[in-house]
């Protein structure tokens, strides 16, 4: 995959540096990590625009591979693109870049999958949500 700038993701959003968020060494715990993806995920998942839920269902993380390459420092803000790369039947692939002052700090590629309330068994994701969901595919 070619090296993605900030502006090639059709999903963009941004995150707040708290000083919580910090180590002992002054970074940001590899943890908040994760939290800062999830900020970029949910603003696809749970999207009013381009409703993806069906029914009774939610989404559960089935893999989540993420790669570090720089610090995070605090105070400051996180800049997440976020873009689909693949639409199964009842997944979905992630790809996610976290950027720090124009800087690419981590890249994330998550698999998410949707499952029923009731039995926690993946669920098909409908025609519409799939739809909505090509809105955000990454191109190529």
């Amino acid at each position: 995959m070619r090296e993605l700038g900030l502006n090639d993701f059709p999903m963009k959003t941004f995150d707040k540096v708290r000083y919580a968020d910090t180590d002992r060494q002054g970074h940001v715990n590899n943890a908040v990590f994760s939290t800062f993806l999830e900020t970029g995920r949910v603003e696809i998942l749970y999207n009013k625009e381009s409703p993806i839920l069906n029914g009774n269902t939610s989404f559960v993380i089935a893999s989540l591979k993420l790669d570090f390459s720089k610090e995070i420092k605090w105070p400051g803000q996180v800049d997440i693109g976020t873009a689909v790369l693949k639409i199964g039947n009842s997944s979905i692939v992630l790809f996610q870049k976290l950027f720090q002052n124009g800087i690419a700090v981590a890249h994330a590629e998550t698999v998410i999958v949707q499952v029923h309330n009731e039995n926690r068994s993946s669920f098909p994701l409908s025609d519409q949500a799939k739809e909505n969901l090509n809105r955000w595919l990454l191109e190529q």
